[in-house]
């Protein structure tokens, strides 16, 4: 008896279904940034200046100067000076979590209103009613400072859309944890960017721990880079110590999204010394492994040795340091001393218009 002819596989794709696309254009793998010896320079002010900001409000904090909740930005400064220098601050936007001082600082607004606002005082930059999460600045297209988790990355799509619909040639820059990668706005936020193209760069700041458990023990795929596969949007991990790998990895995602290619995501890969909040004594790991980080990856020391290495002296180090030290205790000065908000200020930034 003849046997039955073997089923073979369809030569045509099943109606509707796109065919597999195994080679879809990506951006070029970026390079890390060839800085002049004065940009160098520059890069390693605004870190340490955000440093030493942080150092002086968690002093402020344990003072009883600063209230609420309190989130330090010491040891991921590379990534929002080198992000934010390839940045066009007259038409670019950011959004960010509640760990926001250090953007801020990134984006040139200055330290003393930023301090202000941390203790509550009127000449802050939010009137002192915006608190250390909740910041923000539209004159500096700074769009906060947002303590729902997540919720900025819909907000920043959001942003995206309005630099497209009005064709002002903006891209928003919208920043959120490895905690926040696992919330399903997230996604939502991820599919509209990528079906309307939206100008915006999608940023994970993975500081490896979230709010205190460990990336890999909370994420079922911990190579966060790949989140946006599914969505076509395409990913790059990025040494976020390196202020020079995130200024080059920020150059190819801006001319990915400028070209009107739709969203890329940026995984930095970071590290917080310390705990989640100014509450949290991150007892999940151990100080030998904090101190090994600072010890082999300090994004200051390390354009410290690169500045040495173009023969800046010592000298001209610490003259600095000195310079910086001095900004941050104005800062803290002003901001202690000026007055707090009157109580009519309850009632005013309520709503955007008077009904």
């Amino acid at each position: 008896m003849a046997k039955a002819p073997r089923a073979t596989a369809p030569t045509s794709t099943p109606t509707g279904a796109e065919p597999p696309i195994p080679n879809r254009e990506r951006p070029a793998e970026p390079q890390p940034y060839k800085a002049s010896k004065d940009e160098l320079l520059q890069f390693y002010k605004e870190m340490l200046l955000i440093r030493r900001f942080e150092e002086k409000a968690g002093q402020l904090y344990g003072l009883g100067f600063i209230g609420g909740f309190c989130h330090l930005y010491i040891g991921q400064e590379a990534v929002a000076v080198g992000l934010q220098s390839a940045l066009d601050g007259d038409k670019d936007s950011v959004i960010t979590g509640y760990r926001d001082h250090g953007h801020m600082l990134a984006y040139g607004i200055d330290p003393k209103v930023i301090m202000a606002e941390l203790t509550g005082r009127a000449a802050g930059i939010s009137k002192g009613k915006g608190g250390s999460m909740h910041m923000f600045s539209t004159e500096h297209k700074f769009y906060g400072g947002h303590g729902i988790v997540g919720a900025q990355v819909s907000l920043g799509a959001g942003l995206a859309f309005k630099h497209k619909y009005s064709g002002d040639g903006g891209v928003c820059m919208a920043y959120f944890g490895d905690g926040a990668a696992n919330q399903g706005q997230v996604y939502e936020a991820f599919n509209m960017a990528e079906l309307w193209k939206l100008p915006v760069i999608f940023v994970i700041e993975n500081n490896q721990y979230a709010m205190g458990t460990s990336v890999n023990r909370a994420s079922s795929e911990d190579q966060l880079y790949r989140r946006g596969e599914s969505f076509r949007i395409p990913g790059i991990q990025v040494d976020g110590m390196d202020v020079l790998a995130c200024r080059g990895a920020a150059e190819t995602a801006l001319a990915w999204v400028r070209a009107g290619k739709g969203p890329v995501i940026l995984e930095m890969k970071t590290y917080r010394y310390r705990g989640h909040s100014m509450s949290d004594p991150a007892k999940y790991r151990s100080r030998d492994e904090v101190q090994a980080v600072r010890d082999k990856s300090d994004p200051i020391e390390h354009v410290k040795k690169l500045l040495e290495a173009e023969g800046v002296k010592e000298d001209a180090l610490k003259t600095v340091e000195q310079e910086i030290r001095k900004i941050v205790n104005e800062a803290a000065d002003f901001a202690e001393q000026t007055p707090e908000p009157d109580a009519g200020e309850l009632y005013t930034d309520v709503l955007v218009e008077t009904y």
